[in-house]
């Protein structure tokens, strides 16, 4: 038994991903962005479109067609019918969060968007309200919410092998990125995160 029927479900991840998109083209004034950067900044970006519009879709699609089990092998069945429920709440908890959060960090991020890792330019300013005042990576948090969020929902371990591989280049990205911002902004980057965290309000 599960929480949501897959077609819903999967209506729901189309829905979710379609607001998000129009979200970041009328905060940002654009949808898609090229990656640039060194090589580890390009290949966390890339990762994060693939994982958005590739991963997120396709999962919607397969289970909007009934085809999820027949193509996923890595499947996870768990015979405790209240287990599942239990990860399909936490899952369906976590994804929705993930990206309204994610929204709300584009809407205050407005043109300053950039992607991850990118040198400040020099009409950005540092943003520090909405999201942003509780973390200092709120794109980062909900991007990892919406990747264990879909781990939860589904129970696959190829898609929690997806979000190991997030969680790690998240990590590595950080430094690059808070190295740009103590340079361009000094010392009011640095009380800045003094006084927050980086992705998980009052733990991380």
């Amino acid at each position: 038994m599960h929480l949501l029927d897959q077609r819903i479900l999967g209506i729901a991840i189309l829905l979710l991903l379609g607001i998000l998109v129009t979200v970041k083209g009328i905060a940002t004034g654009s949808i898609l962005d090229k990656p640039r950067g060194n090589l580890m900044v390009q290949l966390v970006n890339i990762f994060n479109l693939f994982f958005l519009l590739v991963v997120n879709p396709l999962v919607a699609i397969l289970l909007i067609t009934r085809r999820l089990a027949t193509i996923d092998h890595t499947h996870v069945t768990i015979a405790e019918p209240w287990i599942v429920m239990v990860l399909e709440i936490i899952g369906l908890l976590m994804y929705a969060t993930g990206y309204f959060l994610m929204a709300g960090a584009l809407v205050m991020l407005g043109r300053n968007y950039q992607l991850g890792g990118s040198a400040p330019r020099s009409e950005d300013k540092v943003v520090v309200d909405g999201p942003y005042r509780l973390v200092r990576h709120p794109m980062y948090t909900a991007a990892l919410g919406i990747s264990f969020g879909l781990v939860c929902l589904i129970q696959s371990w190829a898609l929690f092998c997806v979000f190991c591989v997030y969680l790690v280049l998240i990590f590595l990205l950080i430094p690059v990125e808070e190295d740009g911002l103590q340079q361009a902004y000094g010392d009011s980057y640095v009380s800045y995160q003094q006084r927050t965290r980086k992705l998980i309000p009052l733990v991380y």
